[in-house]
């Protein structure tokens, strides 16, 4: 009679267990804002195709229960994973750290905004889990770190100044994609080298988009509260809280400045005391560029240096009707480097390649060059 009482009594308890797990899982769910992501998924076949919801016993055998040795990092959100799926898939796994409704919210809007795009140069989101305290987003692995990471090296030699090239032009491509060419444009809204992730290739995966806004069709911006990277942040936006597209083109502008210069927008100081933009927007009317662009830069660059630092310094007008659009960003980007790459196929004799920066009328040689660059802007 004991035994039969024993097998009985431990399978109500895991029944019970059982039925409280499954409840927990669905208040999660709720709570994760699961319904949205079913609505969209119902109107949408596209995100159907690309979305997968994944369980958390899939993530937890993908991590080895989240180890401390499959951290990738993190920021401030929280931490990132690495992971295989049973699917043999490589995975980025997000996880975040603080249980408050800002943090599900910038979760649940980055599934929103990532299920609907679809871009070469934007990670890709594969998946989610919204049946745990807070939810976990799943992105394809992209192995080979950051712009910040790759820019800022110990020692004079850094990223080659022709994948910095080209990485500007992948990266504008991504923000132009989300400002004109999605049903309803997006701004990110915290563009930083630190969200450029670089595939094996160095390819650009821009990434990160828990601050992200729709502005719709029929307007120009939104009014928000503030949210950014100090160092990237446009300063119009933050005075006045209303977000346009041109608040990325200033950040777009940071980044250009951060490639050619390869000094940190959120930490640098002039001896002046400026900060990097206002330091390297002085400098190109005064002729001074040359003093803080990077030395491999000087080096390894031609003309197209002096004509990116000049778009670099319309990106960061203070007042944001006075930047460029990032179509227009882009199209001037990719004219730079079809330019450069087109010198370098010829193979250039040292005569051909004076030749190609005189008829630019650009030189960074030295003061007299940017001088002759600047005084018809």
């Amino acid at each position: 009679m004991l035994p039969f009482l024993i097998i009985g009594t431990t399978f109500i308890i895991r029944k019970i267990k059982t039925r409280r797990k499954k409840k927990m899982r669905q208040r999660f769910f709720k709570q994760n804002r699961g319904q949205l992501l079913q609505q969209l998924v119902c109107q949408s076949g596209n995100i159907a195709e690309r979305m997968i919801v994944v369980t958390l016993e899939e993530l937890e055998k993908a991590t080895n229960n989240f180890d401390r040795t499959r951290e990738l990092g993190g920021g401030a959100h929280g931490p990132v994973y690495k992971g295989i799926l049973s699917s043999l898939h490589v995975v980025a796994i997000k996880k975040s750290k603080i249980v408050v409704q800002r943090e599900i919210d910038e979760f649940i809007n980055e599934v929103a905004i990532l299920s609907q795009i679809n871009h070469r140069n934007i990670v890709k989101l594969h998946g989610c889990c919204l049946e745990t305290e807070v939810p976990l987003l799943v992105y394809e692995f992209v192995s080979n770190g950051t712009l910040y990471d790759h820019l800022h090296v110990d020692g004079p030699i850094s990223l080659p100044w022709k994948d910095r090239l080209r990485i500007a032009v992948e990266a504008a491509r991504a923000l132009a994609y989300l400002h004109s060419l999605v049903s309803m444009p997006i701004i990110h809204r915290d563009v930083k080298s630190p969200n450029i992730l670089l595939d094996s290739n160095l390819t650009v995966k821009l990434s990160d988009f828990g601050a992200s806004r729709y502005i719709p069709i029929d307007q120009t911006g939104v009014d928000t509260t503030v949210q950014g990277t100090f160092g990237y942040l446009d300063p119009m936006y933050y005075s006045t809280g209303h977000l346009t597209d041109r608040s990325d083109v200033y950040s777009f502008g940071v980044i250009l400045i951060e490639l050619l210069t390869r000094k940190k927008p959120v930490s640098y100081r002039s001896p002046e005391g400026d900060g990097l933009v206002n330091h390297f927007s002085n400098s190109v009317p005064e002729g001074k560029l040359v003093r803080i662009l990077d030395p491999q830069v000087l080096k390894e660059g031609g003309g197209e240096v002096v004509d990116i630092s000049l778009l670099a310094a319309m990106c960061v007008k203070f007042v944001s009707k006075d930047r460029p659009t990032m179509r227009q960003v882009e199209l001037t980007l990719e004219s730079i480097h079809a330019a450069k790459e087109n010198a370098s196929s010829d193979d250039m004799t040292d005569e051909s390649e004076e030749s190609y920066v005189g008829a630019n009328g650009l030189s960074v040689g030295g003061e007299s060059g940017v001088d002759a660059a600047t005084s018809h802007d």
